[in-house]
C-alpha cells in the first residue's frame, strides 16, 4: 500500500492498530460513512463471515418466522385443515412445519382450495429455503483457511553480528503449504511539514521470504542494518511513532489444493530486546522430527 492509499487527518490523531484489530472481531470492520448497502453481494458476504453460532441463529429464525407467517395465513380459513383444532394456531403452526419440511404424517391434511392453494406456495418456499441453505453451508464449508500459529512476540537480537528482527510461525494442521510466502509491513504515524498526520507503510527486507516447502516451524528475519527503517530505534521509538508490525503470510494448502492465508500483528509492546526464542525443533527416537508447540512462545535472555 502506498503512501497515497493511507487514510490522513488534520493534526494527530490516535487511531486503532493493526494488531488491536486482528486481536478484536468487533473490531476488524472499519467505519465508513456513506456506503452503499443496497447491494445483495454484501448481505451473501456477511452471512458468509458471520460466526457459526450466528449463521445457525439466523436459519433457524428465518424457519420460524416462515412458518408463523404460513401459520397466520391458515387460520384465516378455520375449516380448510382436517383434524386441526378449531381457532389453533399450534395446529396450523405444525401444519405449517410439516408441509415446508415434507413430513407426510397424514394426520393434518388440507380440505379447502385456499388452504390447498397456500400449501402449493408453502411448499416452493420450502424447496427455495432449502436450496439457499444448502448453498450457504456449502459456501461457508468449502472456503480454505489458515491454521498457522505466529509467535505471541518477535524478538531482536543478534544474528551473524547484526541486530536480526525475529517471529516465528507454524502449521497446526500438521500437513503442508507449497510455495509459501510472508511479507512484513512496517506501520507507522507521521507528520508532514503541513500539519497532516496520516499513516506510512514500509515493506521490510526478509532474509528469507519465501519457500517451496512450509511443513515444521519458520523463524522469518529481518537484519537491522543501514538499509533498514528500524535501524537505530529502540522499543521507546516504536512507542512514541505508534509504530507496529504488520504480517501476511499465503500459500497453497497441500490437502485441500487452494491458496490459504494467515495474517497477524506485532504492536510495540509484543517486540522484546535481547531475548531469543526456545528451540521447539527436536527429533524423536524413531527419527522423525518433532515441533513442540507448547514451547513455540517462549524466549530466554541471551547469555
Amino acid at each position: 500500500m502506498s503512501d497515497r492509499d493511507a487514510a490522513h487527518t488534520k493534526g494527530p490523531q490516535k487511531l486503532p492498530t493493526t494488531a488491536e484489530l486482528l486481536r478484536s472481531r468487533k473490531r476488524q470492520r472499519v467505519v465508513v460513512r456513506g456506503q452503499d448497502h443496497s447491494r445483495w453481494t454484501d448481505f451473501y458476504h456477511a452471512i458468509l463471515n458471520a460466526p457459526w453460532s450466528i449463521f445457525f441463529a439466523g436459519l433457524a429464525t428465518a424457519f420460524l418466522l416462515t412458518n408463523l407467517a404460513f401459520a397466520l395465513v391458515y387460520l384465516t380459513d378455520p375449516g380448510g385443515i382436517e383434524h386441526a383444532r378449531a381457532g389453533s394456531f399450534w395446529d396450523r403452526f405444525l401444519f405449517s412445519v410439516q408441509t415446508m419440511g415434507s413430513i407426510n404424517y397424514s394426520v393434518m391434511v388440507p380440505r379447502s382450495t385456499f388452504t390447498n392453494t397456500i400449501v402449493v406456495v408453502e411448499a416452493f418456499v420450502g424447496f427455495v429455503y432449502l436450496g439457499i441453505m444448502t448453498s450457504l453451508m456449502f459456501a461457508r464449508l468449502s472456503r480454505p483457511s489458515a491454521r498457522v500459529l505466529f509467535s505471541k512476540v518477535a524478538v531482536v537480537a543478534p544474528f551473524d553480528g547484526v541486530p536480526t528482527l525475529m517471529f516465528r510461525a507454524a502449521n497446526q494442521r500438521g500437513n503442508q503449504i507449497l510455495d509459501a510466502a510472508v511479507s512484513v509491513t512496517l506501520a507507522r504515524q507521521s507528520t508532514t511539514m503541513e500539519g497532516i498526520t496520516m499513516r506510512r507503510f514500509d515493506e521490510l527486507n526478509l532474509m528469507r521470504g519465501r519457500t517451496q516447502l512450509f511443513a515444521l516451524s519458520w523463524t522469518v528475519m529481518h537484519r537491522i542494518d543501514e538499509t533498514s527503517p528500524l535501524h537505530g530505534l529502540s522499543q521507546e521509538d516504536l512507542y512514541n511513532r505508534d509504530m507496529e508490525l504488520v504480517v501476511l503470510l499465503r500459500g497453497t494448502d497441500d490437502t485441500l489444493a487452494d491458496i490459504i492465508y494467515a495474517r497477524h500483528a506485532y504492536a510495540p509492546r509484543d517486540i522484546v530486546w535481547n531475548q531469543r526464542f526456545v528451540d521447539v525443533i527436536s527429533v524423536t527416537p524413531q527419527g522423525r522430527r518433532m515441533v513442540d508447540l507448547t514451547k513455540f512462545h517462549e524466549t530466554c535472555p541471551i547469555a
